[in-house]
């Protein structure tokens, strides 16, 4: 059987070293390019704060300390989450002895849900010139993502394969699906003729590689240009929009249109109900109409209109 590292081989092993490892075991695993990228993003964050801590008797207490920072819920969880996954693959590969994190727990945090009126859509949905490619796309892909709810991710990664126009559906292949799990999805009529008009100026020799929502050059969207996009939309309706928050409006609009909870959540692309039920936390007013055309006793008691008109009063 292999030894363990020994305490000299591990200080010999850098921090550095362990990451790239662990980085390629994610890989190997199946996650997406954004999630290894952001495991990348918080070790660095956090090693560019204390350099020279890694392997010293000093490293619990700089951990404690990232960790104390006066930060919001949001990102301290997700310090915790990077951090004590990444951390727990040391201590299986020997790098390790304790997880400085095993005992944290996650911080409740209050949900950042957008909730844009529907004029403030309608008005965004006015701005793209139509007449440009890029002003098109935009368009396009607004139409898009306010009918699915689809992640911007995933949005700009579809290519002209994943789309069914003919039939007004959508796939989300699983390498592209930030869960991995691919979904099929449908989409108005109204959706498809944009996409289609959008294919339709497609430069002849851009191959099918080329991402249906692409720049005016044939070269990938990505999520930063497409929310510089969206803050020049902005500007002009006098309201903040960034690329998540249609996400958010679709779920919003989606459940207050009748659609359940099971069908969102499937739509979505969660893995489980407890993501979907942030949408469901809704505004007085939207559970006091959600009651009045819902509650039983609109089937079992009459209004006391009905039974005054019964009185003749």
């Amino acid at each position: 059987m292999p030894k363990k590292l020994t305490k000299l081989q591990q200080k010999d092993y850098t921090w550095e070293n362990a990451l790239k490892d662990f980085l390629f075991f994610k890989q190997a695993q199946g996650l997406s390019n954004r999630t290894i990228s952001d495991y990348k993003k918080h070790a660095n964050l956090f090693f560019k704060r204390f350099p020279d801590t890694w392997s010293t008797p000093g490293f619990k207490s700089s951990v404690l300390e990232y960790m104390a920072d006066d930060i919001k819920p949001a990102t301290y969880n997700l310090r915790l989450v990077y951090l004590k996954t990444f951390f727990e693959y040391c201590i299986k590969e020997g790098f390790m002895t304790e997880n400085p994190l095993k005992d944290f727990k996650k911080r409740k945090a209050q949900s950042r849900i957008v909730d844009i009126h529907l004029d403030t859509l309608k008005n965004l949905l006015a701005l793209p010139n139509q007449k440009s490619f890029a002003g098109l796309r935009d368009y396009a892909l607004i139409m898009f993502t306010l009918d699915t709810g689809t992640r911007p991710n995933e949005a700009l990664s579809l290519k002209l394969q994943n789309f069914d126009l003919a039939h007004n559906l959508v796939t989300i292949p699983g390498e592209v699906a930030k869960t991995r799990t691919p979904r099929t999805l449908p989409i108005l009529s109204k959706t498809s003729a944009v996409i289609n008009k959008l294919i339709s100026v497609r430069y002849h020799e851009w191959t099918d590689n080329v991402p249906v929502f692409c720049t005016c050059e044939g070269t990938p969207l990505d999520v930063g240009s497409y929310r510089n996009r969206l803050r020049y939309y902005s500007n002009e309706l006098g309201q903040r929009i960034k690329p998540y928050d249609l996400r958010h409006a679709f779920a919003l609009l989606y459940l207050r249109n009748g659609g359940h909870a099971f069908g969102l959540q499937k739509t979505l692309g969660h893995t489980d109900l407890g993501m979907t039920k942030r949408y469901l936390n809704l505004s007085g007013e939207d559970l006091q109409t959600s009651h009045r055309q819902a509650s039983p006793l609109n089937d079992l008691v009459a209004s006391n209109k009905g039974k005054e008109r019964m009185r003749g009063i």
